[in-house]
C-alpha cells in the first residue's frame, strides 16, 4: 500500500501528476461522450469553472504556472493500449462491447482541446471552448486539478511528521465511517468521489478501505481508472449536462419543455437495465415527473441529487405509483452530499421499500474536516458546467435555486416554461 503522507512530502509533479489518464475521469463522463459523438458531434460549446464557495480564493492558494503546468500536462495525455484495452473488452453493467468502434477510433486519437484561464480577482476564470464531444471531457480533470492544487498549497508547509498524523487521522476517521456502514444489512454504496476528490492516490486508498471494509457491499466506483486498476466494476449512468444542452439547442418553447424527454428517448435507444436511472432534477423534478410519459415510468430507477433527498425519494415512490409500477422493484440512488449519518438515515427510512443504493462523493474521498488549524482542507463546491452551446446560454435550474445556474433573465424563463413553483434554499456543502 502507498505510503502517502511521503509521496506527499516527497511529490513532484512529473512523478505524481493530479490527473495521470484519460480515464483517469468518471465513467457516465465517457457513456454521454459516446452519445454525444454519435448525435451531437458538431455541437459548439463552453464549458468553465464555478467556485461556489467564494471564500476559499482559488488565485491566491494556487501557483498560475503550477496549473498551467497540471493543464497542459493533461493536454499531452492519450490512451494507453492497456485502456483501450480494458475499453474494449470490459463488461460494463453486463454488456460486452459497451463502446462503439467509431467512438474507440476516435477517442483513441483523442487529445484534448485547449483551455483559457486568467486570473480575475481572487479567483480564476477557466474555460474550455469547442466541439462537445472534446470539451465535455475537460470538466472532471479540470476539477481534479483545482481540487488537488489547493490541497497541496494548504499542505506544502507541513512537516514530514506533521503530515503522517494528518493522513493517520483522515484514515481513520474514514475507517470509522466504514465501519458504522457496515452494520447495515444488504447496504449498496460505491464511489463517486472524483471530482472533488483530495488527490487520486487518496482517491485509490479510499477505494480499498471501503473494498476491504464492506465486501460485497461495495459496488464499486465511478473512476474508470480506479476501476480498471483495482479490478470493479466502473459505475455511472448520466448526468445534468445533456439536458442542459439539448434545452439550450430548443428552438421553441414546446421544443424546450420536451428537451429533458428527447435526452431520455436517445439514452434508452442505446441502454438498458441498470444504465436506465432517470436523473429528474434538472429543472425541477415534481414538473418533469408529472409531464413525464409512460414509457419513463418501466426504467429501472432514479437518482436524487437535489434538494431534501427524503422528499424527492418520497416522489419517486409517489410517481411510481401512479403508474402503476411497484416501486419495490425500482431503484433509487442518492448521491447529493451524502455522509455517513445521512447514509444512514435514508437507508432506514427506505430500505424495503425500493431498491437503495448510494453514490458517495466528496464527503468519501475528501473529508479532512476538523484536521488542519482553521479547517483549511475543509471541501469546498467548485462545478465546471457547460455555459454555452452553439452560442446559446445553457441553464439548470435543479430542485434547490442555490444551484442554479445561468443568466439570470433565463433561467426567470425556464422556470416559467418548465412551471417551477417554491423551491426551498438549501445550503450547498460540496
Amino acid at each position: 500500500m502507498v505510503d502517502i503522507a511521503t509521496r506527499v512530502w516527497n511529490h513532484k509533479w512529473k512523478i505524481d501528476p493530479i490527473v495521470r489518464s484519460l480515464i483517469d475521469t468518471d465513467f457516465y463522463k465517457l457513456l454521454m461522450c459516446q452519445t454525444v459523438f454519435r448525435r451531437h458531434p458538431d455541437t459548439r460549446v463552453t464549458f468553465s469553472l464555478i467556485n461556489r464557495t467564494t471564500s476559499v480564493p482559488l488565485a491566491r492558494l494556487v501557483d498560475e504556472g503550477e496549473l498551467r503546468e497540471q493543464l497542459d500536462h493533461i493536454r499531452g495525455l492519450s490512451l494507453s493500449r492497456g485502456e483501450s484495452t480494458w475499453m474494449h473488452g470490459n463488461t460494463f453493467y453486463g454488456k460486452r462491447q459497451m463502446f462503439t468502434p467509431a467512438f474507440m477510433d476516435w477517442f483513441e486519437d483523442l487529445r484534448l482541446p485547449p483551455y483559457h484561464l486568467e486570473r480575475v480577482g481572487d479567483q480564476y476564470e477557466l474555460t474550455f471552448e469547442g466541439a462537445w464531444p472534446e470539451v465535455m471531457l475537460w470538466e472532471i480533470p479540470a476539477l481534479a486539478v483545482l481540487m488537488e492544487l489547493r490541497g497541496r498549497a494548504v499542505l506544502r508547509d507541513l512537516g514530514r511528521f506533521e503530515l503522517q498524523v494528518l493522513y493517520a487521522r483522515a484514515m481513520t476517521k474514514l475507517w470509522e465511517k466504514v465501519a458504522r456502514l457496515k452494520a447495515l444489512d444488504d447496504l449498496r454504496i460505491a464511489d463517486f468521489g472524483t471530482r472533488r476528490r483530495h488527490s487520486f492516490l487518496w482517491q485509490d486508498w479510499c477505494v480499498q478501505a471501503m473494498q476491504e471494509g464492506l465486501g460485497a457491499s461495495f459496488t464499486g466506483t465511478s473512476n474508470c481508472l480506479i476501476a480498471k486498476n483495482r479490478d470493479l466494476e466502473a459505475i455511472g449512468t448520466n448526468a445534468h449536462e445533456l439536458p442542459m444542452v439539448y434545452a439550450a439547442l430548443a428552438d421553441t418553447e414546446d421544443a424546450l419543455r420536451q428537451a429533458p424527454y428527447d435526452v431520455l428517448a436517445d439514452w434508452h435507444e442505446e441502454h438498458e437495465g441498470n444504465l436506465r436511472v432517470i436523473l429528474p432534477d434538472t429543472y425541477g423534478t415534481r414538473g418533469f415527473l408529472d409531464h413525464a410519459p409512460d414509457w419513463l415510468a418501466g426504467w429501472t430507477g432514479m437518482r436524487i441529487d437535489s434538494g431534501d433527498p427524503a422528499e424527492g425519494a418520497e416522489t419517486a415512490i409517489a410517481w411510481w405509483k401512479s403508474r402503476g409500477e411497484d416501486p419495490a422493484e425500482k431503484l433509487i440512488i442518492f448521491s447529493d452530499g451524502l455522509d455517513v449519518g445521512k447514509i444512514e438515515e435514508l437507508y432506514a427510512r427506505f430500505s424495503g421499500r425500493v431498491r437503495v443504493s448510494f453514490g458517495w462523493g466528496t464527503l468519501l474521498t475528501n473529508d479532512f474536516r476538523g484536521l488542519t488549524q482553521g479547517d483549511a482542507l475543509a471541501p469546498f463546491s467548485l462545478v465546471c458546467k457547460a455555459r454555452y452551446a452553439n452560442g446559446r446560454p445553457t441553464v439548470k435550474l435543479s430542485d434547490n435555486p442555490e444551484k442554479a445556474t445561468g443568466p439570470g433573465e433565463e433561467v426567470a424563463r425556464y422556470r416559467r416554461v418548465f412551471d417551477v413553483g417554491h423551491q426551498k434554499r438549501r445550503e450547498v456543502v460540496v
